[in-house]
């Protein structure tokens, strides 16, 4: 019998040791191993040593699985976009800084969603303008973007808002002075035009709508770093972050900080698909929730900002809201879907043609509105000055309304003061059976005007609560009928439950809005 070799000096054959790593770096390694292993596959040797143990039937598998396409990386698509994107510097001079102050210049409302988004969001120094002392120059930074080679960049309304001075600092690290050609706070974007070349490298605004699920790479100055990419997917779109009538954010996944304002999220095709605005952020940091102004958006305000420095939005002059099941249930509409008219405005294009409060404007220029959003969208879209087509339901008839749009306020009107003594003055009220508060005549209440009836007590446990009724809000309408004691609201839900309504709609005053609620009504 030949003598087997003692193979156990060969360094193929030591025996393991036990290894050093615990089980958490294993697990670290072993997912790292396993991306090796796809980045592999994308990949073609002639022969692989699988290939000198496998059957051909095997080789041949291992050769098909080589030939599918597999992503090895974004490099040739960052290099390509890299040089467009352009570092954002802004100095702001201090007019008036009061101790007493509390006014940072921010562009939304102090407690908006926002507002708290670009607190966090915005540069080293908040929002740019910022008050911190008398005579202080406040720096910004952000980020941006060529879209034409003769200097035309995109960036945000709250980076460059009310600055002094905007420099720009390109991808080979050369410095340039810019203006601020217009801005549009309602969708915070800004155009600038950056002197001193006629040849800078740009980006293209995407014509499609990238679906979730897709790559997204974004490109920008997060911290003043500088040049920084960071790879995700398109999370969702469509986002109502509490920012206005025309949110239609895309959100993101890719990380996104301080300092990446206004920079871009490019699509594989190395096409803009969105200009990053916002993160929600507990900590500050990236948490995984960005959102990005849509590339349609984009065109649509930055046409209008090269042509005339500012933004025109078409306006029909009303108060709305979304139509809830509920609401839908109390209109007797078998969706719910459309925009409720809260309230029309007066002398607004809506009121000068029949459009009342309680119509639900189902369609513009035929083509279906899905929500209130959308409607705003939609409207905001068109030029002021054109004629539309309305489709309306009106008190449960449908009806076309044809009107020609005004041009959308720059100015938002006063809201009603909501500290007035509305609760003062006012009788216990009576109580409304089932519903869980007290009315009394509004003409009775000091401060609550002559329409309708005052909320003056609400059950905390009850279905008013449930739907925010709060004491001095006015109910003026009961199941589309006005109401102005205690014993017509009773009457109107009587009505509504003959009816078989599962619930009533009722319009309501409370801050100097209007709205409708849908209160369900218990049986019996």
């Amino acid at each position: 019998m030949t003598d087997r070799p003692d193979l156990t000096n060969l360094p193929s054959y030591r025996q393991p040791r036990r290894s050093v790593f615990s089980a958490r770096k294993i697990a670290l390694m072993a997912s790292v191993v396993a991306g090796f292993g796809i980045a592999v596959h994308g990949f073609s040797p002639s022969t692989s040593p699988a290939d000198l143990f496998s059957s051909p039937a095997q080789a041949q598998v291992n050769n098909e699985v080589r030939k599918v396409e597999r992503p090895i990386g974004f490099a040739d698509v960052v290099e390509r976009v890299k040089p467009s994107v352009i570092s954002v510097k802004v100095n702001i001079k201090e007019k008036v800084a009061s101790n007493d102050s509390d006014d940072d210049s921010s562009p939304f409302q102090p407690g908006s969603p926002m507002e708290r988004f670009f607190r966090r969001f915005g540069g080293p120094d908040g929002f740019p303008g910022q008050k911190g002392g008398r005579g202080r120059v406040v720096q910004g930074q952000g980020s941006g973007f060529f879209i034409s080679a003769d200097g035309f960049a995109v960036t945000n309304n709250h980076v460059v808002d009310g600055a002094d001075k905007v420099e720009v600092t390109t991808d080979d690290g050369k410095t340039y002075s810019a203006k601020v050609i217009g801005t549009d706070q309602r969708t915070d974007l800004a155009l600038i035009k950056v002197e001193g070349s006629s040849n800078f490298p740009f980006a293209k605004l995407a014509d499609g709508k990238p679906r979730i699920g897709d790559w997204v790479l974004a490109v920008g100055n997060p911290f003043g770093l500088g040049g920084t990419v960071t790879a995700g997917i398109v999370s969702a779109s469509g986002r109502d972050i509490g920012n206005g009538p025309y949110d239609d954010f895309i959100q993101i996944d890719a990380p996104v900080n301080k300092g990446n304002s206004g920079g871009p999220a490019f699509d594989t095709n190395g096409e803009v698909m969105g200009v990053n605005t916002a993160i929600y952020s507990p900590s500050g940091g990236s948490v995984g929730i960005a959102f990005s102004i849509p590339a349609s958006t984009v065109k649509t305000v930055v046409a209008q900002l090269k042509d005339k420095g500012s933004v025109s939005r078409g306006w029909i002059g009303v108060q709305i809201q979304p139509v809830t099941s509920d609401i839908a249930d109390s209109l007797g509409m078998k969706k719910a879907e459309g925009a409720l008219v809260a309230e029309p405005q007066a002398n607004g294009p809506a009121a000068k043609a029949g459009i009342e409060s309680g119509d639900v404007i189902t369609s513009v220029n035929g083509e279906s509105v899905k929500d209130a959003r959308e409607l705003a969208r939609t409207i905001g879209g068109l030029a002021p000055g054109a004629t539309v087509k309305l489709n309306v339901l009106h008190k449960g008839q449908d009806k076309v309304v044809n009107l020609t749009l005004g041009q959308l306020p720059n100015t938002v009107e006063a809201k009603a003061d909501t500290d007035n003594d509305s609760g003062k003055g006012a009788s216990k009220g009576t109580d409304v059976p089932k519903l869980g508060m007290t009315v009394a005549p509004a003409n009775s209440v000091a401060g609550a005007g002559k329409d309708g009836v005052v909320v003056t007590e609400v059950d905390p446990k009850s279905a008013a609560a449930e739907r925010g009724f709060k004491e001095g809000d006015v109910i003026l309408e009961v199941g589309g009928k006005s109401v102005s004691t205690a014993g017509d609201v009773r009457d109107a839900i009587n009505t509504a439950r003959t009816d078989n309504k599962n619930s009533v709609l009722m319009r309501v005053k409370s801050g100097g809005q209007s709205r409708f609620v849908a209160v369900p009504l218990a049986k019996g």
